[in-house]
């Protein structure tokens, strides 16, 4: 991949060159959630440039999931904060926070099996649909056209995955690599500025993950967004991601490029394996 260069903003993090005459499109400011007496997630800070790459790893259980929860409103912080696009987001809903602009895909995949692939990506749309219920039972001109409009939209997003041609096929008969584009695509259609990928690789082959990887990369450069994933594939997170945070025990314990995160001792330790280096010597 080609190397991004990384500069520190005030909020002590990093964001790639490109994106430093914007404004981030997140910045994590002290999150933090307890369940009960368990602290799952404590002073979490991160930023995300505009149209970066950012992966956030750690073992099971390190609170990765949570973030996303808590990113998308699942769950209310009950700590600090997070501004997107320069907004702070405290206290707004899940349907609010996609209509501000992150969309997400789950770690299982969440299709509606029984639609068409068109009509799950149309299911979307439905925050840009222009017609009242009134005109949509009595299918006013209104409602022709901004079906009309949905449906071109629908193709057009489908086509950058190869998948136009699928259009009329039942969710449920894709094959997995298929469904995971389309949970994909669905995601695109809420138009967000930020696209956060749950284990986006998780049960693909070695080739579907390539594939997956050159679609991050047109999803970042066709539509101009940031996108973070949560990912257990390090070829994956160290082949794409552009600046990596590394979470244990509902805590980051480090932040950088895929070069610093494979170096750094702490992360060795506690996610990529004592013996990580020792099987990077040997496949060198």
């Amino acid at each position: 991949m080609d190397k991004t260069k990384l500069i520190n903003v005030p909020s002590d993090s990093m964001i790639p060159e490109r994106d430093a005459d914007r404004e981030p499109i997140l910045e994590a400011r002290h999150l933090g959630i307890d369940f009960g007496g368990l602290r799952a997630v404590d002073d979490f800070n991160l930023t995300i440039g505009r149209t970066e790459i950012a992966g956030l790893i750690g073992p099971n259980g390190a609170g990765k999931t949570t973030i996303f929860n808590l990113l998308t409103k699942v769950y209310q912080p009950t700590r600090g904060t997070f501004l997107l696009d320069g907004r702070d987001t405290h206290g707004m809903t899940t349907s609010q926070i996609n209509r501000a602009g992150i969309a997400r895909t789950f770690q299982n995949i969440r299709l509606f099996d029984n639609l068409t692939v068109e009509d799950n990506v149309k299911v979307a749309m439905h925050n840009s649909m222009k017609y009242s219920m009134f005109g949509g039972i009595l299918r006013l001109p209104r409602y022709w056209k901004e079906e009309k409009k949905a449906h071109e939209k629908a193709l057009e997003l489908l086509s950058i995955f190869d998948m136009a041609d699928m259009a009329d096929f039942k969710a449920s008969s894709l094959p997995y690599g298929a469904q995971r584009r389309l949970e994909i695509v669905r995601a695109l259609a809420t138009e967000p500025s930020l696209l956060l990928l749950d284990e986006p690789a998780a049960g693909m082959n070695p080739s579907e993950t390539a594939e997956l990887m050159n679609n991050i990369r047109k999803i970042r450069d066709t539509f101009g967004i940031a996108i973070m994933l949560i990912e257990h594939d390090m070829n994956l997170v160290m082949g794409v991601c552009e600046g990596i945070a590394v979470l244990n025990f509902g805590k980051i314990i480090a932040k950088g490029t895929p070069e610093e995160i494979q170096s750094n001792p702490a992360v060795i330790e506690a996610y990529l394996g004592t013996d990580h280096n020792e099987k990077e010597d040997a496949a060198q």
